[in-house]
């Protein structure tokens, strides 16, 4: 996702002008003249085409627009850590960040390598901090760079929250929603989800990234996705997020039509071994409750031949083959419903949590709100 730039000493008089109720309190408090204050104040109203705050003898009376943007510039400015850093700065280390090179940077913003590189030198300057080690021809974030790009992240988030508020309070476009989609909530629940949020709120823009949950916990704690659905993990590993159980999911065995196996009423742990599988990794819910479900039928689990957690991959495998594997019966439901794959419970009851991942201290938006009511509603009514 490429960042605006955005000035940050404008959200910082913004919020320290609500929170003072004065030009000469706030100026003192962020290290400005009141002059400068002000006109910071009145660009930022220009740039969102809104009076953020009324001006009398008693001072500086927040509108509705600065008092809800305000809270998410104090959290983003909090998140960003430093009143030296620019938005220019910010920019371009988040793209370098996310990128891995000064070449991918420049082409995800359209500056030049050199600008770059002179403002992310400026910014390990302005914070006495070595954020970038050169890996060759890439880059590598030190650890101080891996927790400026994550706070700069979230400092981001904030920001397009408090706008996109904004927006909605003056009935223009509101927002933008970005949903991590692990592979069970794909078959039906997210697209029900979406149809219906996208009925009310059609001038909300909705982009759904897929992805394991170790490819989408990284976005999802630097704030590039707003939550994430699938399968919940075990909470002692997530202490920065915060999870949700939706529904409950009971996987089934799943093979081709006519395999062997279907002639067993209730196939054992042996008959099962003897079969190839194909699972997901060793570090998915889904592996695990597949190895407590072959120990339940009395036996240790059997190698795993292939490793795959694309459902599309995992068909075409089953299709051609004697394999099994362990899926819910709603990411297969049209080859099952077909007649080309079947399914059969399985010996030893599978049970999973399924529901909806977000940061902790994540304050949606009104929107993002009502698709997660939606997500609850949708899942209620069996969509799951």
């Amino acid at each position: 996702m490429q960042e605006p730039v955005v000035n940050i000493r404008h959200f910082a008089a913004l919020a320290a002008t609500v929170q003072h109720g004065s030009v000469t309190r706030a100026a003192r408090a962020v290290n400005l003249t009141q002059p400068a204050l002000t006109q910071a104040i009145a660009r930022l109203e220009a740039e969102l085409g809104c009076t953020l705050f009324e001006r009398g003898a008693a001072g500086m009376a927040p509108t509705e627009p600065a008092r809800l943007l305000a809270p998410r510039a104090e959290a983003a400015i909090a998140h960003i850590g430093s009143p030296r850093v620019t938005g220019t700065q910010l920019r371009a280390f988040l793209a370098l960040a996310r990128a891995g090179s000064y070449a991918g940077a420049a082409e995800a913003t359209g500056l030049s390598a050199a600008s770059l590189h002179r403002a992310v030198a400026d910014l390990g300057v302005a914070l006495g901090q070595r954020l970038v080690d050169k890996r060759g021809r890439s880059i590598m974030l030190t650890p101080a760079g891996e927790r400026r790009a994550r706070g700069f992240g979230l400092a981001m988030a904030e920001l397009r929250a408090g706008l996109a508020e904004v927006a909605a309070w003056q009935g223009k476009a509101a927002g933008r929603l970005v949903v991590g989609a692990m592979p069970l909530s794909r078959a039906r629940w997210l697209p029900e989800t979406i149809l219906r949020f996208h009925a009310a709120h059609p001038r909300v823009a909705i982009a759904v990234v897929e992805g394991s949950h170790a490819e989408l916990a990284g976005p999802l704690r630097d704030g590039e996705i707003d939550l994430m659905l699938g399968a919940l993990r075990e909470a002692v590993v997530l202490d920065d997020l915060r999870q949700e159980a939706v529904f409950e999911d009971r996987p089934q065995l799943v093979m081709r039509a006519g395999h062997p196996l279907m002639q067993e009423r209730k196939p054992g742990g042996a008959a099962l071994a003897a079969f190839p599988w194909i699972l997901p990794a060793r570090d998915t819910p889904l592996r695990r409750y597949w190895e407590d479900m072959m120990r339940a039928a009395g036996t240790e689990p059997p190698a795993v031949g292939i490793e795959c957690g694309s459902v599309l991959t995992v068909r075409q495998l089953l299709l051609g083959s004697d394999a099994l594997t362990l899926l819910s019966p709603a990411q297969l439901a049209v080859e099952l419903q077909a007649g080309v794959l079947a399914a059969m419970p399985t010996p030893a009851p599978v049970l999973r949590r399924i529901g909806i991942t977000t940061r902790e201290g994540w304050r949606p938006t009104a929107p993002q709100a009502a698709f997660v009511a939606l997500l609850h509603e949708v899942a209620a009514e069996g969509f799951a």
